[in-house]
């Protein structure tokens, strides 16, 4: 019997699902008009470097693959379990129509809501389908309306994706195992949890995709507080001054976030947690904090208001460019003090320690 898992994920490379299924003709078309189309626009992008013809056939072929996409899908969802018990006779009935069930879910699923709907869970799955397109529609018009800035809670998209997919997934499981489902919403769940004193470790990995979230949904508040305050301050900083030297800090603290909720998960199910914050001392430095702060305001004042105000005036009377000194220098010079400076904090610590010991 063919495996459909494995068949959806072969036809990512388009052709080769259909192939594998015994469609020869469509697995064949579709293979030999991407590689056309990939190829023709690899060659007029290579030879024709000035020309935008390339786009329109890795447009096309991009085309071929969705298409490619919703065929194998579509084919994939109507084989009845009674075709598949037709080409085996080795698997007893009530396990092909799991195996067809659980494939069914799994690639509604894709859609957030659309596995709850399948097994009849309509509140359920219309909680997932509303809370992802509403949390699209919303921060798209509040960003056109405002600023791009508001662009970044789409963050919560990919944690109601994934959990919703995991919940399909586990009620499929308890659906086979015999047990009845209840059509209830995602915050009767949470209800749930919070009476018996239980956290969902499902819930804190699909939070734990924006660093700190899973952390305070666990109750630890203040570490969560800093992880998340470290990530979103890393990015606007980093973007705002234009340090692209130091993006590595980005997916650090991601990872260490991520696996850090992880671990933390699974201890509070044996012992209990206590909300010890990444970094302790912070109350000993509360003044290196408030002067970093009003650097980082002086900066932005002169940035935006000074600097474009002086600019045409030093410009006029002296022929001196002050956007190019700044850009070109200027923060690069910060960067380089900032640095030396840590540095020779280091160091003069680890002199300390060694005559200390």
């Amino acid at each position: 019997m063919k495996s459909r898992i494995l068949a959806f994920f072969l036809a990512f490379f388009p052709g080769f699902g259909h192939l594998y299924l015994g469609h020869k003709v469509r697995g064949i078309l579709y293979l030999v008009f991407f590689l056309v189309a990939g190829g023709l626009g690899c060659i007029t992008g290579i030879l024709i470097m000035y020309d935008t013809t390339f786009v329109l056939f890795f447009g096309i072929a991009a085309m071929i693959w969705i298409i490619n996409m919703m065929d194998i899908i579509i084919t994939l969802l109507t084989i009845s379990p009674r075709t598949a018990m037709n080409q085996t006779t080795q698997m007893q009935a009530d396990q092909i129509i799991n195996q067809n069930e659980r494939m069914k879910t799994i690639l509604l699923s894709l859609i957030p809501g659309m596995g709850q709907f399948y097994l009849g869970l309509t509140l359920r799955g219309l909680t997932f389908t509303a809370a992802f397109f509403g949390i699209i529609t919303m921060v798209l018009f509040v960003s056109v309306l405002t600023s791009s800035v508001f662009l970044i809670f789409l963050f919560a998209l990919p944690i109601i994706w994934i959990y919703s997919i995991f919940d399909s997934i586990n009620l499929l499981n308890k659906k086979q195992a015999g047990e009845t489902l209840e059509d209830k919403t995602i915050i009767d769940d949470f209800d749930q949890y919070r009476e018996i004193g239980k956290k969902s470790k499902i819930l804190v990995i699909a939070l734990s995709i924006f660093p700190g979230a899973g952390h305070m949904y666990l109750g630890l508040q203040k570490r969560g507080l800093q992880l998340m305050a470290g990530f979103l301050l890393s990015i606007f900083i980093l973007d705002a001054l234009q340090l692209s030297i130091f993006l590595f800090i980005i997916p650090i603290i991601w990872f260490f976030s991520f696996f850090d909720a992880l671990q933390l998960a699974n201890r509070s199910e044996y012992d209990i947690l206590e909300d010890i914050p990444i970094v302790t001392y912070l109350a000993n430095y509360q003044k290196w904090i408030g002067t970093g702060l009003v650097l980082l305001g002086f900066y932005y004042v002169s940035t935006s208001v000074l600097l474009p105000e002086l600019s045409e005036y030093v410009s006029y009377a002296f022929g001196i460019d002050l956007y190019h000194y700044y850009y070109d220098y200027f923060q690069v010079t910060i960067v380089c003090v900032l640095l030396i400076v840590a540095g020779i904090k280091l160091l003069s610590g680890s002199k300390k320690k060694s005559t200390d010991g």
